[in-house]
């Protein structure tokens, strides 16, 4: 079995959705947080306008103040931030992100209806970014949504999104993320779609950033798991949703999912899962609300 790793969105994929808008500071202190209880990898927000996501606002001060971890002894953290087109990523190369994640979608509708650009638009936009990552030696991943069913379209036909994988590979991205959006997805879709993905991927190259909509989020780790994926999208708590998919909860609770890998021996973490429970109860305040990790309902209750 191959050890695992996983990509903490909270901050980012986590919070743009939420009604409450964290402060900087707050949203500061969530990621230090996350760093102190061993988290190696955080998407720390997103370099788009301050006034179309209040949540995700000023992301280069908060990048700015993040830098201090770099000085630091040990392993350095890694951070991601999202661009939507090619001057979010001029915005992200002023400062020292790591890594910068892009959007497609399978499904036509959905493009329009997250960002109201075509599939090919974003398809050119995301060749557009590569060589500016590139030059500038960051990281990118793309996020591959609606990978099998789509709220406006339906369900998705797994050679759509192996045609995308190859386009998005043959491009030169370095992990593209497949994500179920609406939780909609069964170990059997997940089954199906990576038998015809990594025809043209190699697994190393494939994250899965699964919702937990149906309480299906984990069985479909352990299909992926069975198909050689050993990398994992996930929100402190199952923070989260998406506000172009209606009734799409949280994402997989990264609480959820180290405690499975870890009691399988899958999992080549740092984290200390004790710790980052208790910082998942502090989320739930600055939130005002509860989030939805069952590993988080135990410890509520032996607490």
């Amino acid at each position: 079995m191959k050890k695992c790793s996983f990509v903490e969105v909270g901050p980012r994929d986590g919070l743009q959705n939420h009604s409450r808008v964290l402060t900087l500071a707050e949203r500061e202190s969530f990621v230090r947080r996350l760093v102190a209880d061993g988290v190696l990898e955080v998407e720390v927000g997103s370099f788009v306008r301050d006034d179309r996501i209040p949540q995700l606002a000023q992301t280069a001060k908060l990048v700015s103040k993040l830098q201090k971890f770099k000085t630091s002894k040990g392993r350095q953290p890694f951070f991601w931030a999202f661009v939507p087109n090619v001057r979010g990523m001029e915005l992200a190369l002023e400062t020292a992100i790591d890594g910068v994640g892009l959007f497609v979608a399978a499904s036509e509708t959905f493009c329009n209806k997250n960002v109201n650009r075509t599939q090919a638009e974003l398809l050119l936009e995301i060749k557009n970014i590569l060589p500016m990552a590139k030059a500038a030696k960051r990281k990118v991943r793309v996020y591959l949504s609606t990978i099998t069913f789509c709220p406006y379209e339906g369900a998705v036909r797994p050679a759509k999104v192996k045609k995308l994988v190859r386009n998005l590979i043959d491009m030169g991205v370095d992990e593209v993320s497949l994500g179920d959006t609406t939780g909609h997805a069964t170990p059997l879709d997940i089954s199906k779609l990576l038998a015809e993905v990594l025809k043209v991927a190699p697994a190393g190259k494939i994250t899965m950033h699964l919702h937990d909509t149906r309480g299906l989020a984990m069985a479909n780790v352990w299909e992926s798991m069975r198909h050689g994926l050993n990398r994992f999208d996930s929100s402190l708590g199952g923070l989260g949703g998406c506000p172009y998919a209606p009734g799409a909860a949280g994402n997989l609770a990264t609480e959820d999912l180290l405690f499975a890998l870890n009691s399988m021996g899958a999992m080549k973490s740092t984290v200390d899962l004790n710790k980052l429970t208790k910082t998942s109860l502090w989320l739930e305040k600055q939130i005002g609300a509860k989030l939805p990790s069952k590993v988080l309902a135990t410890f509520r209750k032996q607490s």
